[in-house]
């Protein structure tokens, strides 16, 4: 499905986006709350491979193989989202510092 095919597009851009400014900053605790955004947006990216597998085929593997892709792009995503408040005070209290 074409929505599903953007949606992966713009997933894997954010990721490539928040790796990008993960290797470019020198602040730790940036680094580790940009890790996390892209994480989650990792996840995601995962998570809509395994929808869209399940609709583009229709056999037992691909069933299995885009529920695992589900699952472990939910786990994903809800790890990085764990990070993300966790480090996020810890960031901006590095960015107001200096």
């Amino acid at each position: 499905m074409p929505v599903f095919v953007i949606l992966i597009i713009f997933a894997f851009s954010f990721y490539l986006f928040y790796k990008v400014k993960f290797y470019r900053t020198k602040k730790p605790m940036e680094k580790q709350w940009l890790s996390a955004k892209s994480s989650i947006a990792l996840g995601i990216f995962v998570f809509f491979f395994g929808l869209n597998q399940l609709f583009l085929f229709h056999s037992t593997v691909s069933l299995v193989v885009g529920i695992i892709f589900m699952i472990v792009g939910l786990a994903s995503s809800w790890a990085g989202y764990k990070a993300y408040k966790h480090y996020l005070p810890f960031a901006v209290k590095e960015s107001k510092q200096g």
